[in-house]
């Protein structure tokens, strides 16, 4: 039964990447956690019905935080829905879901931005330009194509193979328009030896630039910052989501507290009645 498993999990993660869409780390993390899974799982096979009794599997990762927990939870049930519609009869027991705290995202401000620029190579600066005036996804900056570049939009590839156009400053442009000039790459925008350059090593020089001035940030912090800085200058939310790639506005309106939480600072820090005598 195990085998059997184990053959269509296989035939499962090339479906992710085929179909889906999915990213290297994305299907890496889908993998990581069925393979966990299978080393404590029990299986019965009841009626023609494969039953996966999750118990014993829970019990190891219980000491985990909710929102990872749930991540692993739902990579299970993808690849049980898979099954099933691969006429593999398949059931789980003991699924239950666990509440995961919804938690706003944490932009970063303007003025660290120009800062971390400042002390940039032009590479390095490219990068986190394109972040954050475009709000890619690091998958989406580690596949975007020289053929999908033009004069003023920029064709992005994203989450479930969905195209969308994102316009292109004119500074943005310029600073494409020298990088190219200087290391001129075959295909892909940002290349190594030849091949694109990967997740991992984009993270790895955001993170190194952003050291440079004492701050520790992630790719999706500044897509982040991207959204949250057109939603604060009025931005429509459903042009906002357009941008963003986001398949439902809902996932948008994240972004819409977060603006609300910052205003809630600022009249805090701003109204008299929010200051102390001291500050009075």
């Amino acid at each position: 039964m195990k085998k059997l498993l184990s053959k269509y999990k296989k035939q499962f993660l090339e479906s992710l990447e085929n179909l889906r869409g999915y990213s290297d780390l994305t299907i890496k993390s889908y993998d990581e956690t069925l393979q966990e899974c299978a080393l404590y799982v029990q299986l019965i096979e009841e009626n023609n019905t494969i039953l996966i009794d999750l118990m014993p599997y829970r019990i190891q990762i219980a000491k985990l935080n909710a929102k990872t927990i749930s991540r692993k939870l739902s990579s299970i049930r993808t690849f049980v829905s898979y099954l099933n519609d691969n006429k593999i009869k398949c059931t789980l027991k003991a699924d239950d879901t666990i509440k995961v705290a919804k938690t706003l995202p944490k932009p970063i401000p303007h003025k660290h931005i120009l800062q971390a620029l400042e002390k940039s190579t032009k590479e390095e600066c490219l990068i986190i330009t394109i972040l954050y005036t475009l709000g890619l996804r690091i998958s989406e900056l580690s596949s975007l194509k020289l053929e999908d570049i033009s004069n003023e939009w920029i064709r992005v590839l994203g989450k479930g193979n969905k195209q969308r156009d994102i316009p292109l400053l004119h500074e943005t442009k310029k600073s494409i328009d020298e990088y190219l000039s200087e290391k001129q790459p075959n295909k892909f925008l940002f290349e190594k030896s030849g091949e694109r350059l990967s997740e991992n090593s984009l993270r790895y020089i955001i993170t190194k630039v952003f050291k440079r001035v004492a701050l520790k940030v992630t790719p999706h912090q500044l897509r982040h910052s991207f959204a949250t800085s057109l939603l604060n200058n009025n931005a429509r939310i459903s042009d906002v989501s357009e941008l963003l790639g986001h398949s439902s506005m809902a996932t948008t309106q994240i972004y819409t507290k977060l603006g609300s939480a910052l205003k809630q600072q600022n009249y805090n820090k701003a109204h008299p009645l929010c200051m102390s005598e001291d500050d009075v």
